[in-house]
């Protein structure tokens, strides 16, 4: 009788109805001394890093942002997808106004298709260098993970740390005409670790306990750098790769620890060994193992006809500055185009129709194709400037390569597309060739991103993506130089 009973409520299960998750961020100034040296950083609810984002599939997510600080806010919700829903992506002068100082702005999105780990930052200035934090995205209820049951779950965030001000060092690189200074140590939650003075009260640690599976959400914060992750004397497995390629820019390492359950805390500490700074054939061949499960219940639905193709060159160019350094200051560019900040949020100029806020004349492909991987080019490096956008028909599938360039130097930096996701099918280095590449993409099971990194480190290449568009006002690609 118990049986029947279980197995007759079975059959007239409910299923659960998607939650909503309010959320409160309150943008202020506080005090924070890390590497011997106070100052005082924007955060979020008084947190460095700030609060965790919550979610299961399915869920709606209400945020209000209140900002107490001297800045312009804006949040961004990395890798969420926005499917006509611009209006909660967050980028400042984009999709919206930016939040002044004594205002409000509640973002208003729904957790569509999707799950793992993503993250939100500030999306405007240098002021996501403290103000980040992650987004924990669980499955349905009643779905498993597509991997074995964790004992324990741990948010890992790498950061970056500067002693002064980053606004002020954003001002000083662009006086000058220069990138500006590196930071002066990586982070691990906000912490330096060991390997840094006045640092043992701000190191990462992390109780663990053998023979225990522990997933380990890993979220690169950084502003510029690719990082290098390892634990001394363990091995991980990647099971959802929403990072980008790993390579790093300096050497300030960030250090954290696990400490065994039991094990005394006078046991000598070992570090990873991690791979040489400029060792792009690991960090190129480590990505080149990544892909996607595309089985019967995650398929990779890659699309086979494309409507549109693009090719993207990334790389500088320089404007004459009779107050800088050398007399010219240093631009990024893609297809020889630097960007022009509009004064309004372009969404909002896109939907009341606004005239002379932009163009949609972005050129498809560089003005004049030359050898883009050829000896660095020092001349003629003046560039066209505009706040110009390309248009994307509805439910159209886009080819777009980018392929990085010698301008001045190669540049290694984030290529993120807001709000929708995109299968990387082929990676390469040097020039891209349109008759012969093609026929080496991964139509199969490539990996599903929303941000990739062209490598800067040794020759440039060329990264092909494909992406199909299923109904937006505006798609944005953050490709600013030495910011998001």
């Amino acid at each position: 009788m118990t049986l029947f009973l279980v197995g007759f409520i079975a059959l007239i299960y409910f299923p659960v109805e998607a939650a909503v998750k309010k959320y409160q961020f309150d943008i202020r100034v506080e005090n924070v001394s890390r590497l011997c040296h106070a100052k005082p950083i924007v955060t979020v609810n008084g947190r460095f890093p700030g609060p965790t984002i919550y979610a299961r599939e399915g869920d709606r997510v209400i945020v209000n942002v209140t900002n107490h600080a001297k800045y312009n806010m804006s949040i961004h919700w990395h890798g969420l997808k926005q499917y006509r829903n611009g209006w909660a992506d967050g980028p400042a002068y984009i999709t919206q106004c930016p939040i002044k100082t004594r205002n409000s702005y509640t973002y208003d999105f729904n957790v569509t298709g999707q799950r793992g780990t993503l993250w939100w930052d500030a999306h405007i200035l240098w002021l996501r260098a403290t103000v980040y934090g992650a987004i924990v995205i669980m499955p349905k209820q009643g779905t498993p993970f597509p991997f074995l049951q964790p004992n324990m779950e741990q948010i890992i965030i790498l950061g970056e740390w500067w002693h002064t001000d980053v606004e002020e060092i954003v001002k000083q690189g662009t006086n000058m005409g220069l990138k500006p200074n590196m930071s002066d140590a990586h982070t691990i939650n906000g912490k330096p670790g060991p390997l840094f003075p006045c640092s043992e009260k701000h190191t990462f640690a992390m109780e663990v306990e053998s023979g225990k599976t522990y997933l380990l959400r890993i979220i690169n914060a950084a502003l510029n750098d690719e990082l290098f992750f390892a634990i001394a004397g363990h091995n991980m497995t990647v099971v959802e790769p929403f990072m980008d390629a790993p390579l790093p820019i300096d050497n300030k390492t960030a250090t954290g620890i696990l400490q065994y359950k039991g094990i005394p805390n006078t046991a000598l500490l070992t570090l990873p060994q991690l791979p040489a700074p400029n060792d792009t054939a690991f960090a190129l061949n480590y990505n080149k193992k990544l892909r996607s499960l595309n089985s019967a219940k995650f398929p990779a639905n890659v699309p086979l006809k494309v409507d549109r193709k693009l090719f993207y060159t990334i790389g500088f160019g320089k404007d004459p500055c009779p107050t800088c350094v050398n007399g010219t200051r240093l631009l990024a560019s893609l297809n020889n185009l630097s960007f022009v900040m509009p004064e309004i949020g372009l969404l909002q100029a896109h939907y009341f129709n606004t005239k002379g806020v932009f163009k949609t004349d972005f050129p498809d492909k560089p003005p004049k194709p030359f050898n883009y991987t050829g000896a660095p080019l020092t001349a003629n490096l003046g560039t066209a400037h505009g706040t110009r956008l390309g248009k994307i028909a509805f439910n159209s599938t886009v080819e777009l390569v980018l392929q990085d360039t010698n301008l001045l130097t190669v540049e290694s930096h984030p290529f993120h597309l807001h709000g929708y996701n995109f299968f990387v099918v082929g990676t390469g280095i040097g020039n891209f060739d349109p008759v012969k590449d093609p026929a080496k993409y991964n139509l199969v099971d490539p990996i599903e991103r929303n941000t990739v990194f062209p490598l800067g480190v040794g020759p440039p290449f060329a990264l092909e993506q494909t992406i199909q568009v299923f109904g937006l006002c505006i798609v944005i690609w953050s490709f600013i130089l030495d910011g998001d």
